[in-house]
């Protein structure tokens, strides 16, 4: 019975299964192929070209060794921090205000969300514009009779980075305030009610009970900012283009510098791996905070 049972099992929406098989035939020759494919040739002499010659660990040794790298990792560092705090933080109390049903809510909620429909281009020459010092806030400070103020960090090296933070949190908060916002009109409205009753105090049901009952939508914050700071590039070339000098060097900047500027695709093809484990490691705690506590849950 159970030998019979099986194959009824397989056939079971057998034309979405089909239907499926160029998808998973696409995922696995372009992504799965294409990323086993670069790992490769990471350890390979591959210049202009691919070729299989491999010399080892020599692209990364060449890599760890570069201070424009270890500047880039820096720099990334910095800026995921700041990204990852001050996302989560503005953005969950901007939503905690908007949920309590203030006036003209949707208006508020499209003019902070409208940064994020524009693209990271403009985002970066819109902020190089404003913290321009010749005509940007240190100008119209200074003509308000202030003029001893300083606000240029584009022009800063040892604070370039916080200018491009500035410009991504601009754009990219609005859409974390929107994801936390749903979190918290998913909290019934009952638990409210009877933290009022207790007396217990707002800002003490926010952190003790709702917060811990958001779990899966700051896990699912966490992994999109995660993911946007791994691949930042676009911004920091339209703001500062790496510059002063490579001050605000980015990881995504050098691999594509090393592959199509220095024509060196091993140096290249060696940065994007270790950019590829910088995912896994976003990843796989999030997979296991999702599946791994659902399956402890039960």
């Amino acid at each position: 019975m159970a030998g019979a049972k099986q194959p009824v099992r397989i056939l079971r929406n057998l034309n979405a299964k089909i239907a499926a098989l160029p998808m998973i035939a696409t995922a696995l020759v372009i992504f799965v192929g294409c990323t086993v494919w670069t790992i490769v040739h990471s350890f390979t002499k591959s210049r202009l070209l691919p070729k299989l010659e491999f010399v080892g660990f020599d692209q990364y040794e060449r890599l760890w060794s570069t201070r424009r790298w270890l500047i880039s990792i820096e720099n990334l560092a910095y800026y995921g921090i700041g990204s990852l705090v001050f996302s989560l933080t503005i953005g969950f109390l901007l939503a905690a205000l908007l949920d309590q049903k203030i006036r003209f809510e949707n208006a508020f909620r499209t003019i902070i969300l409208y940064p994020f429909a524009l693209s990271f281009i403009v985002t970066g020459l819109v902020w190089q514009w404003i913290l321009n010092p010749e005509f940007g806030i240190q100008h119209i400070v200074r003509s308000l009779g202030f003029e001893s103020f300083v606000f240029d960090p584009l022009y800063t090296p040892d604070i370039v980075i916080f200018g491009v933070l500035i410009a991504g949190l601009w754009q990219g908060t609005g859409f974390i305030m929107v994801i936390m916002l749903s979190g918290l009109r998913g909290i019934d409205g009952e638990i409210w009610k009877a933290a009022r009753i207790d007396g217990i105090p707002k800002w003490k049901t926010y952190l003790f009970i709702v917060i811990p009952m958001m779990r899966p939508t700051f896990v699912t914050a966490l992994v999109l900012i995660s993911a946007g700071i791994i691949k930042v590039y676009d911004l920091v070339v339209a703001q500062t283009n790496g510059g002063p000098g490579i001050a605000s060097e980015v990881p995504a900047k050098y691999v594509y510098d090393a592959m199509f500027r220095s024509q060196n695709l091993g140096q290249g093809f060696a940065a994007s791996t270790m950019m590829l484990l910088s995912v896994l490691v976003v990843l796989i705690p999030w997979a296991y905070l999702e599946f791994g506590g659902r399956k402890n849950g039960k």
